[in-house]
């Protein structure tokens, strides 16, 4: 069953920049929503009721519901901005979405029995894993939360594409609807070979390594020769 996401926003009359980072310092985060043929709005968002919803993987990926008074609104995150060092969310573009349009979203890839696989526990294989989720076209109704994908008969040197993902009906992989050479490999097992690196140890640099110094010439037991003169 998919996750249900409620966000409480409240309409910001004030733009720019500067009200923005008001905003921010107030612990709000930014944001506007647009589509569904009508203005875009201006909104904030406690951030961290949004920081707290952002740990859960299908946030990204699923119908939310924007709460702003009494009202409520379907949408769907389209883009996250977030800060270069810190963990603060600085922007959020929401579309709105109706029940009779097609939406685009990525929706996750979990790779199933990886370590189990053929080729890991019999040949010895990593897994590679060459993307991690997949974009797709489909009514908000049809959107999958994510798609499961079983490995564990993938061989060693073997690969799983797009193609091999379970769609169910009225989901479309948009690069798919592009034609077959848009089928890319998601998923590989390869044994990776660790390269063996030469070290060529010169006999003069291993001596000065070890505290070693050579003899002077003509110093061959000085100190032997006075003990004896005494």
């Amino acid at each position: 069953m998919a996750e249900k996401f409620d966000l409480i926003a409240e309409i910001r009359e004030d733009q720019g920049k500067g009200a923005s980072r008001r905003l921010r310092r107030a612990g709000k985060v930014p944001a506007i929503i647009y589509g569904a043929g009508r203005a875009p709005r201006a909104l904030s968002f406690d951030h961290n009721k949004v920081i707290k919803q952002l740990e859960n993987e299908s946030f990204y990926s699923s119908i939310l519901t924007i709460k702003v008074g009494d009202k409520s609104q379907a949408a769907i995150v389209k883009d996250i901005q977030r800060h270069p060092a810190k963990a603060r969310i600085m922007h959020m573009d929401m579309q709105r979405i109706v029940a009779d349009e097609k939406i685009k979203m990525n929706v996750p890839i979990h790779f199933l029995n990886a370590e189990s696989s053929v080729g890991v526990k019999v040949g010895g294989g990593s897994v590679s894993q060459l993307i991690n989720d997949v974009e797709v076209s489909c009514l908000p109704k049809d959107l999958p939360e994510y798609f499961e994908v079983d490995i564990q008969d993938l061989e060693v040197d073997a690969m799983m594409h797009l193609s091999d993902i379970s769609v169910p009906e009225g989901v479309e992989i948009t690069q798919l609807a592009q034609g077959p050479e848009h089928d890319h490999a998601m998923v590989a097992i390869h044994i990776i070979k660790a390269a063996q690196i030469e070290e060529e140890v010169v006999e003069g640099d291993a001596a000065e390594a070890e505290g070693e110094e050579p003899a002077a010439d003509g110093d061959d037991g000085g100190d032997a020769g006075d003990s004896s003169a005494d």
